[in-house]
């Protein structure tokens, strides 16, 4: 950075002999060390504070993209969740909505469409509840599912 060499180090030394005589040299000397050694101090307490502003303002971006990636899988538990108790509601709705049997009748074709559509459900239903248990890291007990009889 100066680009000093050893002969102009050696000519400044020389001149500061003969100006400072040999008395007052080594003092001076003594006290320049000590100069540089706290602007090297300083320096380095500079760098420390600012290397610190910086990894704080990075802990703040970290903060606020953690923070928004928990509200956006807030908004996906919500959305799920809705979806689920719409599905559900739906279900109630379809089954409280079949007309009881005032009699027996002699013979029912059974509505095969409607049991599998109720099969479907009830196992989207057990999937996505699942699911949700592992992501949360919840293990549930695997109940057997029922057998068809024929």
């Amino acid at each position: 950075m100066f680009d000093i060499g050893f002969s102009e180090l050696v000519i400044a030394a020389v001149v500061a002999l003969i100006v400072l005589g040999p008395e007052r040299l080594p003092r001076v000397a003594r006290q320049a060390g000590e100069w540089l050694g706290k602007i090297q101090r300083y320096v380095n307490d500079v760098k420390s504070d600012v290397g610190r502003h910086m990894e704080i303002e990075e802990l703040r971006r970290m903060q606020a993209e953690i923070t928004e990636a928990a509200h956006d899988l807030k908004k996906s538990v919500e959305k799920n969740a809705a979806e689920v108790q719409q599905e559900v509601d739906s279900l109630n709705a379809a089954v409280e909505g079949q007309p009881e049997p005032e009699s027996e009748p002699e013979y029912q074709p059974t509505d095969w469409n409607a049991i599998y559509a109720v099969r479907q459900t009830r196992d989207r239903l057990r999937e996505r509840r699942e699911e949700r248990d592992a992501e949360r890291g919840r293990k549930r007990r695997k109940l057997p599912q029922r057998q068809a009889h024929l």
